[in-house]
């Protein structure tokens, strides 16, 4: 497969009408459907589902979609990654990281100071859940991670963030529990909740005395947003941490008692080649939390 058709065949992907891509791609349609047609004989499946006005992607297709961005991805990366000779430092810095006060914190500030010392240096900051950023680290499609513990760190090497990421509930204003100012175990008793299980088991089971089994569960979820869409309905209590969700009209935090806090850290994968402007990202990374 040539990286000029996969280019293509997003282009495709994403605009669902072959005369449409063409006129994008700067090429006739003919051509691109023959090239299509082509990258389907070469991989002997069916990629499309075909209509007059129209064009679907198949499950086959779909599973090339992602392998394509992945590969278009990294290719890109790795053509800017050599760019720009020795003059002053260049590139291209890619960081992922989750939704938390203590990776907001860190990003700030390492951002700010790195660009006053790198100003042509170039950032991409991705938002996901711990699965999917580590899952594109070991890819290679990302440079840094910010993670929160616990967490197998054998594959990368980190340092650890300062600051602590605590544990609340986030409900409706008006709701009876928003008068109090913690939120205890017998608090939640009975009552639907939607949960997000990166809060460590050992210390959930451990806050609720032992056991999670009797809870009454509406939902889990990965990231802040629908939970949040929920709790504004009125359908349960979130679990979240604080610092996780901006300026939520009509909703408030109330934190955990006893305390429940998570630190995170800041990785990237051993043994990884990387280009000079992440090197220097993680030097300066290393000498600001060194403690």
């Amino acid at each position: 497969m040539e990286l000029r058709v996969l280019r293509y065949y997003l282009t495709v992907a994403r605009e669902e009408n072959i005369t449409r891509a063409a006129e994008i791609l700067h090429i006739t349609q003919p051509t691109l459907s023959r090239q299509m047609a082509e990258l389907e004989d070469e991989l002997d499946t069916k990629l499309f589902e075909r209509s007059n006005r129209k064009v679907s992607l198949t499950e086959a297709g779909m599973l090339l979609r992602r392998r394509a961005e992945e590969i278009v991805s990294l290719t890109d990366k790795t053509e800017q990654e050599f760019k720009n000779g020795n003059e002053e430092l260049m590139g291209l810095v890619s960081i992922g990281s989750g939704v938390t006060a203590a990776a907001s914190d860190a990003l700030s500030q390492l951002l700010e100071e790195y660009h006053k010392k790198y100003p042509k240096v170039r950032f991409e900051l991705h938002t996901g859940t711990a699965a999917v950023i580590k899952d594109q680290l070991d890819k290679g499609l990302l440079d840094i991670g910010i993670l929160m513990e616990p967490i197998e760190v054998e594959k990368y090497n980190f340092v650890r963030l300062p600051k602590k990421d605590v544990w609340g509930i986030l409900m409706p204003e008006d709701d009876f529990l928003a008068q109090k100012t913690v939120i205890t175990p017998t608090d939640l008793h009975s009552l639907p909740l939607i949960v997000n299980w990166r809060i460590d088991e050992r210390e959930a089971k451990a806050w609720f005395g032992g056991s999670t089994e009797n809870l009454n569960v509406f939902c889990t979820y990965d990231l802040i947003d629908n939970a949040a869409l929920l709790v504004e309905r009125h359908l349960g209590y979130a679990f979240v941490i604080e610092g996780a969700f901006k300026n939520l009209s009509g909703l408030t935090f109330r934190p955990l008692s006893p305390e429940v806090s998570n630190t995170s850290v800041l990785v990237w994968k051993k043994y990884q080649p990387f280009n000079q402007a992440v090197q220097k990202f993680i030097e300066l990374s290393r000498n600001a939390y060194r403690a």
